[in-house]
């Protein structure tokens, strides 16, 4: 099979304008971000929507298409810089561009869910630690994902799930694993040019879950499973957290 990392990466941002073009350990973001999956996957291509960031990925050597400012979501950023590559890819695999640690075993763990024929859609988890707080479980900006016996996603939430009844919040962690969702997307070619046809669904817009969409919409999305934790950058915030762990991992 064939594999192509598309990164989608936007201009504006709410909590932090240009974040791709912030500069990391020396280099952009964005540039970090393409050197930890291009030598992995069969190819990658940055999709943006603003000409500076266009420019800085040519910069540095990267392969970059240009996208409309129009679209709601990373995914229908993906379809369309797809569609403007114009060669055939078994499976397209969403990068987000503002994961700069993103790690090889995360990409390889995604492309070994397309070995069951049985999966449209491929996305990561972490499991919860037993010394993880119950703070972090509860929190809604860490969507829960809950899998059957094939490793396939039954539901995403931002609540709890399952509900471990009759055992004290305390205790759930040391009781059951709980899945942390990893926002990393895989999908057979076919498969994205067919969701982002796709109306929005009442459980998607419950939650504020794109993953929801396709799941009401009977795709089947295989779950691959991470040990890493990644620094995903929202804020400056972030990117100064970043700064420090990059020191720590010599990166």
């Amino acid at each position: 099979m064939k594999f192509i990392a598309i990164i989608p990466a936007r201009y504006a941002s709410t909590r932090f304008p240009a974040k791709p073009l912030a500069m990391l350990g020396g280099k952009r973001v964005i540039e970090r971000v393409y050197e930890q999956v291009a030598g992995v996957l069969d190819d990658a291509v940055v999709a943006t929507d603003d000409s500076r960031i266009y420019d800085a990925v040519k910069a540095f050597g990267g392969k970059v298409e240009m996208t409309s400012t129009a679209h709601r979501s990373g995914t229908d950023r993906c379809w369309e810089a797809y569609q403007k590559i114009g060669r055939d890819f078994d499976v397209v695999i969403n990068v987000q561009g503002d994961e700069p640690f993103i790690q090889p075993s995360q990409l390889e763990a995604l492309k070994s869910c397309f070995n069951d024929p049985n999966t449209d859609i491929a996305t990561l988890v972490k499991p919860f630690a037993t010394t993880d707080s119950i703070e972090a479980l509860e929190n809604p900006n860490s969507p829960k994902v809950v899998v059957d016996k094939d490793m396939h996603a039954l539901y995403f939430s931002r609540s709890v799930i399952p509900y471990l009844r009759g055992v004290e919040k305390s205790e759930w962690l040391k009781k059951h694993t709980f899945y942390k969702h990893i926002g990393i997307y895989g999908f057979r070619a076919e498969v994205l040019k067919a969701v982002t046809s796709l109306p929005q669904s009442t459980l998607e817009l419950s939650e504020s879950l794109e993953q929801l969409r396709w799941i009401e919409n009977g795709y089947k999305i295989g779950v691959g499973i991470s040990d890493v934790e990644t620094i995903g950058i929202d804020t400056p915030e972030d990117l100064a957290r970043a700064e420090e762990f990059l020191k720590s991992i010599n990166l």
